[in-house]
């Protein structure tokens, strides 16, 4: 019966002794593999970030169709003015400006762009592969593809809305965009308790419950909640 009893009480020391071990290592486990995925998910974000920033630059509006946008990165080509020579304070105060300097190197007439002090003043419009010129090599056409997945998923894809219609105070259209990562999404994998516990301090806190950046409510320069 002794003998009975050691035993029984030798397991449940072990098995408490499990407990508080685990009750220590699961929190640490689960936030080095929430870093380490929001990591990877935060430079996609920026990718889609920068990709967004561009499409509004040259149609006017977000989209919310990622298959668009990368599309757009495949096709477009990125406008980018080749400067060389610089006005001088002097040529400013008597009123010559960047497009007028421009219209006069552009007729080529030579003795104008001499008695404009224009000889080194060239401005040549160009455009480059987009991809290239955006991602400076981080990307290439074959994984640009990869910018719209959240990653540790099974391809899942962000989350994106935009309101293209949002007026300020002052009656200035500002379209907007979001892009967002669930915490259901790429830590869903891991201990279940730990992401519950998570997504109900994020929420309590009015925070969202994952990685985004942008807003559909209010202009925010499409800031990250990590940032």
């Amino acid at each position: 019966m002794k003998t009975t009893i050691r035993i029984l009480l030798g397991v449940a020391i072990v098995f408490m002794s499990y407990i508080c071990v685990m009750s220590i290592v699961t929190p640490i486990r689960f936030e080095e593999h929430k870093t380490q995925r929001e990591n990877a998910i935060i430079k996609n974000l920026v990718y889609i970030r920068t990709a967004e920033t561009e499409f509004r630059s040259q149609k006017g509006y977000y989209t919310a169709d990622l298959d668009s946008l990368v599309m757009f990165l495949k096709t477009a080509k990125k406008k980018e003015v080749v400067k060389e020579g610089a006005l001088t304070e002097a040529q400013l105060e008597a009123g010559m400006t960047e497009a007028k300097a421009a219209k006069i190197v552009a007729r080529g007439n030579a003795k104008e762009i001499k008695a404009n002090g224009l000889e080194g003043f060239k401005r040549d419009t160009i455009y480059s592969n987009m991809i290239e010129t955006l991602y400076k090599g981080e990307l290439t056409e074959d994984n640009i593809d990869d910018i719209i997945y959240i990653p540790y998923t099974d391809k899942v894809r962000f989350e994106v809305e935009t309101n293209n219609s949002y007026k300020t105070d002052r009656g200035i259209k500002v379209p907007l965009v979001e892009v967002r990562a669930h915490y259901d999404t790429y830590l869903a994998d891991l201990d279940d308790q730990e992401r519950v516990n998570l997504i109900d301090k994020e929420t309590k806190l009015d925070h969202y419950p994952g990685l985004k950046f942008g807003s559909i409510v209010s202009p925010n320069n499409n800031a990250g909640n990590w940032e």
